[in-house]
């Protein structure tokens, strides 16, 4: 029984931290980059775009899919640094919790 509910401590703490890292994953900022930094894209942490820049230079009607496929690089550089970060904390938040092989949270 003192198992069982050292378990459940370790289960509410768990939780407890799971919260304060969807805070803050919510707020964190998270810039992806392709063509060399010509193109800018700022994610949350959860996903979320919040901000796009695209260098003057692109401005140009003939090059209108380069600067489509450089918005979509960036945007997926910076959904992989999200994914990166996002996985760096779930190990800090499980560490010493007791969980099987390939198992992962959030559920």
């Amino acid at each position: 029984m003192k198992d069982i509910m050292g378990l459940m401590k370790q289960a509410q703490a768990m939780q407890s931290r799971m919260q304060e890292m969807q805070a803050e994953l919510e707020s964190a900022q998270i810039e992806g980059q392709s063509g060399g930094g010509l193109v800018r894209v700022t994610l949350t942490g959860k996903g979320v775009m919040k901000g796009l820049s695209i260098d003057a230079s692109l401005m140009k009607a003939d090059e209108k899919e380069i600067v489509e496929d450089l918005i979509l690089a960036a945007h997926e550089d910076a959904r992989k640094k999200s994914e990166r970060i996002m996985e760096e904390k779930m190990k800090a938040v499980t560490a010493g919790m007791p969980l099987p092989p390939g198992m992962k949270l959030p559920f």
